[in-house]
Parts: C-alpha cells; sequence; structure tokens
C-alpha cells in the first residue's frame, strides 16, 4: 500500500469548508469526535498504512489484532477521507439526534470493529471459494464499511424514503446496496 502524502491538501480544505458550512454548534458531540479524529489520524497517522491497513495475512495470520481498532480510522488520501468524512457528516447528523449520543457512540464503536471482522471472513470465503490465496493479501483502511452500516441503520429508522444513486431514484432500503455495487464497479480498490 502507497503512503499518502501528509499536510493539508484539495480534499481536507473541502471537508473543512462543509463542516464550516454547517456550522459545529449543529453537528452532535459524537459525529463531531469522529470527524476530529479521522482528520486528526489523517494529519498524524499512528503508523504508515502499510501497518495499519487490514488483511486476512497481518490481522488473522500474523495475530496483528490493532489493525481491526486502526484500519477504520485511517485513510489511503485526501480525497478518500472527503468522501468518508462528508457521508459520516450526514449520517451523523441524523442518526445521533435520533439514537442520541451514548448509543451513537456505542453503535460507532461496535461497528468500526464488526466492520473489519466481516471485511477478514468476507477474505477468507474468497480464498476458498476461488482457491486464491491473493485475497490474502488485500489490505484496506477507512471508514466505509462503518458508513455503509451506518447507512441500512440510517434506511431503517426512516423507512419509505428515495435516494438518488448516480442519477437514478432507487428506494432507500435498497438504495445503500446498489450504491455498493456501483462504487465497487467505479473504484474497485
Amino acid at each position: 500500500m502507497e503512503r499518502r502524502r501528509r499536510g493539508v491538501s484539495p480534499g481536507l480544505l473541502l471537508l473543512l469548508y462543509q463542516i464550516s458550512q454547517v456550522g459545529l454548534h449543529n453537528i452532535p458531540s459524537v459525529t463531531l469526535g469522529v470527524l476530529a479524529l479521522n482528520i486528526f489520524l489523517f494529519l498524524n497517522p499512528v503508523r504508515p498504512l502499510s501497518e495499519v491497513c487490514l488483511s486476512v495475512n497481518e490481522a488473522v495470520h500474523r495475530k496483528n489484532w490493532q489493525r481491526f481498532l486502526l484500519a477504520p480510522f485511517h485513510h489511503a488520501d485526501d480525497w478518500h477521507l472527503y468522501y468518508n468524512m462528508i457521508s459520516m457528516l450526514w449520517k451523523g447528523i441524523m442518526l445521533e439526534r435520533k439514537l442520541k449520543s451514548i448509543w451513537f457512540a456505542y453503535i460507532i464503536a461496535v461497528f468500526s470493529v464488526l466492520t473489519g471482522v466481516v471485511y477478514m471472513v468476507l477474505e477468507v470465503l474468497l480464498v476458498i471459494i476461488l482457491d486464491d490465496p491473493s485475497f490474502e493479501m488485500n489490505c484496506g483502511v477507512g471508514f466505509s464499511g462503518v458508513l455503509f452500516a451506518l447507512k441500512v441503520l440510517n434506511n431503517h429508522y426512516n423507512p419509505g424514503r428515495v435516494s438518488n444513486v448516480l442519477g437514478f431514484p432507487i428506494a432507500s432500503k435498497y438504495a445503500c446496496w446498489v450504491e455498493l455495487v456501483a462504487i465497487h464497479l467505479i473504484s474497485p480498490g
């Protein structure tokens, strides 16, 4: 995994601008904390991405369990951070107000670990089903898995809504799945 550049960059500046447009006083505390943590770790990573990314080889075979905690909060580049945190901003505002801060913080913590576990299980299944050990080496970082889980939760609490996915109106209960496929097709890495 390639090491990203540190410092202020276009994606980070746009993210900070978007946050300022919403207003810090309009962002619930846990959501603001998650945004701050992700931005802080983008600017001051714990380790290089190759040492925090989550893969079957590193996390399971080498028993480097800390990657389950570190991978969701590190991002490959400024645009990865931007898209994930803009999504977190809107989902966090909606869900934290509905669920209250303590429960929302618990959900973020659980989803942060569980999405890594699901990722590992899926990679192991791909190794077994396709008989291709290269899937053990796939290494991922970012908050996308947590955001996907939050989107499913948001759809549960707000049924009957319609989302726009690539210009097509889709029932929200299906939109998260369509978005997942679209993202994979557009940006498989």
